[in-house]
């Protein structure tokens, strides 16, 4: 793991060579690049986009993890069954089929026509709306999980003691319930907030080219342009922006998270 890190880290202070190799010259200029108005806001829009993506699976994945982890156990199983289920398809072959639906003459557009909400098809394909959806449909997993392990976990004798000291079923979830799986959301949000930052393919297919995020931006520099250098001085950058926001969210918790709810 440490071997292509290194190496990354090596040749981003070296210089492309003319025909797309790597010129053995030391040099910050690649790191001088990213600070460009160009790079600047495709990292402003990556990391937007990333946040948006992590609160909106947190938003969702919360209530859906609680009321998982507070049915009955014969039907748990079935219920984390049906998380885990979309793992078995490549994650690919499931962009594609969010293609499909949202296109002029898809699933989505058909039904509204037929209802008579709408006269045209929408334009819903190729927007940072339909990265939105695609990020958030395939990083829901990752959110649910851990919050379900971290409410899981939760003494029930806490919550009833909260109550007979006076705390409504609210007033309990907020005091209670909220702060003791604050290491499951921190996970969580950890678990979207990276991997977001990173999945091209979907930005590329969902947004038709017409959103450039970072992970669009290194595979580009490394496939496309040939410009190694560049591509990991980029790498070098995203990978120490995780480590910092990662960092924070640790801090912020006060406490080491629980390994387990990874």
């Amino acid at each position: 793991m440490a071997v292509p890190i290194v190496y990354i880290i090596f040749i981003s202070f070296l210089q492309r060579g003319v025909n797309g190799g790597i010129d053995v010259v030391f040099s910050f200029d690649n790191y001088r690049r990213i600070f460009s108005p160009l790079y600047f806001k495709i990292f402003l829009d990556s990391i937007s986009i990333a946040f948006i993506t992590t609160l909106f699976t947190l938003i969702l994945g919360y209530p859906f993890a609680y009321l998982v982890a507070k049915i009955p156990k014969r039907f748990r199983v079935l219920a984390i069954m049906l998380i885990i289920i979309p793992f078995w398809t490549n994650s690919l072959i499931r962009t594609y089929a969010w293609m499909i639906l949202m296109s002029t003459e898809g699933l989505i557009n058909n039904v509204l026509i037929k209802m008579g909400l709408i006269t045209e098809p929408l334009k819903m394909l190729y927007t940072y709306g339909a990265v939105l959806v695609a990020m958030i449909y395939a990083l829901f997993p990752f959110m649910v999980l851990p919050l379900y392990t971290s409410i899981e976990k939760v003494n029930k004798g806490y919550i009833d003691a909260a109550k007979d000291l006076g705390a409504n079923s609210i007033k309990a979830f907020l005091t209670v319930t909220l702060p003791l799986t604050m290491p499951g959301i921190v996970a969580g949000c950890i678990l979207v907030f990276i991997p977001s930052l990173g999945l091209f393919y979907i930005c590329d297919l969902m947004g038709g080219s017409k959103v450039m995020l970072i992970g669009n931006l290194i595979k580009n520099q490394f496939l496309v342009s040939r410009d190694w250098p560049f591509g990991a001085a980029v790498s070098v950058a995203m990978m120490v922006g995780i480590l910092i926001i990662v960092g924070v969210g640790i801090k912020l918790l006060g406490k080491k998270i629980d390994l387990e709810v990874f």
